[in-house]
């Protein structure tokens, strides 16, 4: 797809030789994975050109073709724009990263809430003269802080999406937890299934008839007991979701007896926390740009009550 570049709402192409004698249809399907429900409505919305003119689908392209196909969201706001810091890690015409802070809900979940990172990256947008629907590929709990990645457009959206749910984009956490999971640099996989509480509104816990959940983890760094907190100490770990259920990591850490630090609502609440939110930040993001072609690799610093409570545990 590196052949493909993006201006605004539009997407060209120049054909290459490798394309000549695709027909658009065909072009459109196989190297912008463009769905035929979205051929459809790009037809009736006049939003495909073949140089400089509305071609039939079944029409075939010659190399040096220039093909324009509109993708961009009409601009709509969904959400009240709400002035806030934006921590921006990387930003396109096509995505958005951030680095979003722990307590800041990512998006509003009431009628009426305004302060959530939506509503900041829908008033960002609308300063910026590009007003549009706010689009998270994945979701980051309120208190969990960390990179984010949003979708400028619902076409974009849709092949990150896919990117998603082939296990293609990387998402790397880092966690403090109560007890030793392993040694330092000892890997290891979670992989039990995960289901909604029945008696409790918002817990997940793990159970055989629930969604596949698969988490692998590396042991960082151990850390000795505080004196008159919990015996096994705490220890850093590196973890990788390989699925993306609600809680995933909270849940597979606890049900196995590490229970994340400050978690109060999968942890013990005699155990030491050290940090008012469980101690879980996203690390980075890696996945394939959806118009370049080009891997991206983005990275969030550790924010600083976990550096602090890292120290705290390091008995600094």
């Amino acid at each position: 797809m590196a052949a493909w570049k993006l201006y605004g709402k539009w997407l060209e192409y120049e054909v290459e030789e490798a394309a000549a004698g695709l027909t658009v249809e065909e072009l459109l399907k196989q190297r912008l994975a463009i769905s035929g429900r979205m051929l459809q409505r790009l037809t009736r919305k006049k939003g495909i050109f073949l140089n400089k003119k509305q071609p039939f689908l079944k029409k075939k392209v010659k190399a040096g073709d220039k093909i324009k196909v509109a993708v961009g969201d009409a601009p709509e706001p969904a959400l009240a724009p709400t002035e806030m810091p934006l921590s921006i890690l990387y930003e396109d015409e096509a995505v958005l990263i951030l680095n979003k802070p722990a307590g800041l809900a990512v998006h509003p979940v009431r009628e009426g809430q305004s302060d959530t990172l939506a509503n900041g990256v829908s008033y960002y947008w609308q300063t910026k003269g590009t007003p549009r629907p706010v689009r998270p590929v994945h979701r980051l709990d309120k208190d969990t802080s960390g990179a984010i990645l949003l979708a400028g457009s619902g076409f974009i959206h849709h092949l990150l999406d896919q990117q998603l749910r082939d296990r293609a984009i990387r998402r790397t956490y880092l966690a403090l937890v109560s007890g030793h999971p392993g040694k330092e640099g000892e890997r290891g996989t979670f992989s039990d299934p995960i289901a909604r509480d029945p008696g409790h509104p918002v817990r997940r816990r793990v159970d055989s008839r629930g969604d596949e959940a698969v988490t692998h983890y590396t042991v960082r760094k151990l850390f000795p007991p505080i004196p008159g907190t919990a015996e096994d100490g705490a220890a850093l770990v590196e973890v990788e979701l390989e699925t993306g259920r609600t809680h995933q990591i909270r849940v597979h850490f606890s049900h196995h007896g590490f229970s994340l630090l400050g978690d109060r609502l999968y942890g013990k609440r005699e155990e030491f926390s050290g940090i008012s939110r469980q101690a879980l930040h996203a690390e980075s993001l890696a996945f394939t740009h959806p118009i370049t072609g080009d891997k991206k690799l983005c990275t969030a610093p550790l924010p600083e009550d976990m550096e602090r409570l890292i120290s705290l545990l390091s008995h600094k």
